[in-house]
């Protein structure tokens, strides 16, 4: 597969861990840090060792997994590794992980000595169609998420698809819904071409066509004043189902599963308001009921949703703003709901 061009950088498919080596050993870095989490330290790490050992004098800093981990402490604690490890303005930050590992990463690495060069490895399915691609970088504060950020581009993005072999199904699924929300916003023969693909493993050319959807859309819109608000479906519902199953559940909900929650509440109401056909919300319903298992939302948590919602960072106004779409394949950004539409559509899901 293609190398794809970004915004002044590489996304690398092939031989992408020989890449990253070529990578380092281009760069002229005084020394280079692995910032990764313990499972993927497992899993992941050891590939990666077994290439980069011998480029230099290189750190490995570890955090926790889990979206617990992206706030402000953890964030301190990767300035403080710097620090101690005597990072420079030409060190290099090599982010290997999921969407946690590269949106902290990325964050620590844009502000530490006001910016230092970083890359990321993405591990997970997720990581690899969806926060590794963009420039965006973000932790959370107050289980809010990714409230506090900055658009910064990385060197290189390094996907290695052999990586997923080692990712759990539930892993996997979360990616998925990504994904499927390229297709219904951008692009209805690849929403096609996934419903009759075998959704357990994607295909590494699958993974690619993903990538290349969103870095279409991020190159046009680098800082999300127009096109680029179109890869929020979903997420104003979903966003605030996956921080309240956060706070709230012994095994919460991990991204992917709050997102497709939260695709089948935004396409109930793009039917209402934004033209979506009946058949078509049929069909999208199916496609993610089919995927993901149900989940309860009691009526009684609706106030704390809605409350969420009026934080995120998409709002204008302080008037509440979704993607819908128009049919599958097309979208429209900026369509404000009210808190009356909005609870509306999680009725809807509850009553499925």
């Amino acid at each position: 597969m293609d190398t794809i061009q970004s915004d002044n950088y590489p996304i690398y498919f092939n031989n992408s861990i020989d890449e990253l080596v070529n990578f380092i050993k281009k760069g002229n870095y005084s020394r280079f840090f692995i910032l990764t989490d313990e499972n993927t330290g497992i899993h992941c790490l050891p590939i990666v060792k077994s290439k980069i050992d011998g480029l230099g004098d290189y750190d490995l800093i570890e955090i926790n997994a889990g979206e617990e981990s992206k706030d402000i402490d953890f964030c301190i604690g990767v300035w403080k590794m710097l620090i101690d490890f005597g990072a420079d303005r030409k060190s290099l930050l090599i982010n290997l992980g999921g969407g946690v590992v590269t949106d902290l990463g990325g964050f620590a690495a844009s502000t530490f000595k006001r910016g230092i060069d970083f890359v990321h490895v993405p591990t997970t399915l997720l990581s690899q169609v969806d926060a590794s691609v963009g420039g965006k970088t973000g932790i959370d504060i107050d289980s809010i998420k990714n409230i506090i950020g900055t658009f910064t581009q990385p060197k290189a993005v390094f996907i290695e698809y052999d990586f997923l072999k080692t990712l759990p199904p539930r892993q996997i699924l979360s990616g998925l819904a990504e994904m499927l929300k390229h297709g219904l916003i951008a692009d209805s023969n690849y929403w096609e071409q996934l419903k009759s693909s075998d959704l357990k493993t994607p295909s590494a050319q699958l993974v690619h066509r993903s990538v290349e959807i969103k870095n279409t859309i991020t190159i046009e819109d680098p800082k999300e004043k127009g096109i680029r608000k179109a890869l929020n479906f979903g997420h104003t519902i979903g966003h605030a189902i996956e921080t309240n199953s956060l706070i709230n559940d012994h095994d919460p909900l991990s991204h992917g599963e709050a997102i497709a929650i939260g695709m089948i509440c935004e396409s109930y109401l793009a039917h209402k308001k934004t033209g979506l056909s009946a058949g078509e919300l049929k069909e999208i319903t199916s496609v993610f009921s089919d995927l993901y298992q149900r989940y309860t939302i009691a009526e009684s948590s609706f106030d704390t949703l809605f409350t969420i919602m009026q934080k995120d960072k998409k709002n204008q106004d302080g008037q509440i703003n979704c993607t819908l779409l128009t049919r599958i394949g097309q979208c429209n950004i900026d369509n404000i709901c009210t808190e009356a539409e909005l609870r509306e559509s999680l009725i809807y899901y509850i009553n499925l």
